[in-house]
This record gives structure tokens, C-alpha cells and sequence, in this order.
């Protein structure tokens, strides 16, 4: 952040604290924070025009490397390869808004089982797009889309 606004890291840092508890009221205020508890997702949803169309995607963040072995087996994504946190995020297709944000796993937590273990109550005018990290998860949704693998080309 410090070399985004050319500053040091330790102002970024004091920046940071300093205005991240303006920011998340703030957001809020305007409608801009997405929901984190996946009970109440269905009722933010309600009058969202937006939220017709909505894509559910994983997302990993690096993390410093645990310490602790057994830590290190959890955090540890195979994927990426690299020790990281994951969390599902929901977005709106038309604005591109974050309409819901999951709690944070472990980087080996596998997309579809961090959905599963959130059991995120969707509204049910919902079309969900999804990547094959989620296949075979099937919310009660008025449909959910999951691009096909195209066939394999003859020679």
C-alpha cells in the first residue's frame, strides 16, 4: 500500500487503523458493504435490483507461513502453492458489487465446502453462476450455471 501512494509501510500501516473504522461505516452506510452473516444474505438481497444475476467465486490470500507443522498442512493450498486464507465471495454480474463476503478458511479448504459449511440462504430469484470449483453445489436458487469442458478436439 506504502508504494501505491508513495509513502512508507509503516505510515501505510498507521493509515490503515487510522481510517478503516471510517470505511467500513461508511460503506455500510451506502449500501456498499457486502453481508457476512449467510442467514441473513437472502433478506439484504430483497430489493437489490442487481442481484438477478450473481457469480459465487473463491478467493486465496498468501499468508505467512505457520510455524507449526500441523498449521502448516491446513494452510497450505495446493492449488496455488502456497501457504493462504480463503474466503467465497458473491458478486453481482451488472454493478460487480460484492453483495456477500464468507468468514475466513484455512487456504486448503476446497471452494464448494467452504459454501457448504457457510450455508448461505439465497434469495430465490437468484441466478447463480459458478466455476467448476463448485460443482455438484446445487443451492435452491431459480438456476445455477456452470460452464461446460469443451469437447476435446479431433486431429
Amino acid at each position: 500500500m506504502g508504494e501505491l501512494f508513495g509513502i512508507g509501510q509503516s505510515q501505510a500501516n498507521e493509515w490503515i487503523h487510522t481510517l478503516l473504522p471510517i470505511l467500513k461505516p461508511a460503506l455500510d452506510d451506502l449500501g456498499y458493504e457486502p453481508e457476512r452473516d449467510p442467514q441473513q444474505f437472502r433478506k439484504s438481497e430483497q430489493g437489490q435490483k442487481d442481484a438477478a444475476d450473481s457469480i459465487i467465486d473463491g478467493t486465496e490470500r498468501r499468508r505467512q507461513r505457520p510455524k507449526d507443522a500441523k498449521k502448516q498442512a491446513l494452510y497450505y493450498s495446493g492449488k496455488k502453492k502456497i501457504h493462504s486464507e480463503k474466503n467465497v465471495v458473491i458478486a453481482t454480474v451488472k454493478k460487480k458489487r460484492v453483495s456477500y463476503l464468507s468468514q475466513t478458511y484455512p487456504g486448503k479448504t476446497h471452494d464448494k465446502k467452504v459454501a457448504e459449511t457457510e450455508n448461505i440462504a439465497y434469495p430465490e430469484h437468484l441466478t447463480l453462476l459458478k466455476d467448476t470449483g463448485f460443482q455438484g453445489y446445487e443451492p435452491k436458487v431459480y438456476k445455477t450455471v456452470q460452464p461446460k469442458k469443451s469437447p476435446a478436439r479431433k486431429s
